[in-house]
């Protein structure tokens, strides 16, 4: 089972802050989401896991979570997606957390429109 291709990162600070600028800003109750669309055939994931978090094993376990979510949940559509993880994050289930993240994607192509 391949997991999220190279392809499909946000890695830039330019292009994280491109969707902190531009996008839509949806808050849920483990993460808050990005969400701008990017022109491109496919989706792309970018988490800001910040030291508030926790320490690096903590904020790793976050992002690898996220990660698998996205994996699991792949949007049709080009958009780009900025993911900043709560504390919260760390003790719900995946899926829980797949739920979550599905019904805030939705939540956030609604205010696009």
């Amino acid at each position: 089972m391949p997991g999220i291709d190279r392809r499909e990162r946000i890695r830039r600070r330019a292009e994280y802050q491109q969707v902190y600028d531009r996008g839509v800003k949806v808050h849920g109750r483990t993460f808050t989401l990005f969400r701008l669309p990017n022109g491109l055939d496919f989706g792309r994931l970018g988490i800001a896991a910040t030291r508030k978090l926790g320490g690096a094993v903590v904020r790793n376990r976050a992002k690898r979570l996220v990660r698998e979510v996205f994996r699991l949940n792949k949007p049709q559509v080009g958009v780009d997606i900025v993911v900043i993880p709560r504390r919260e994050l760390l003790d719900t289930s995946l899926v829980a957390l797949e739920s979550e993240f599905r019904h805030t994607l939705e939540r956030s192509a609604r205010r696009v429109r």
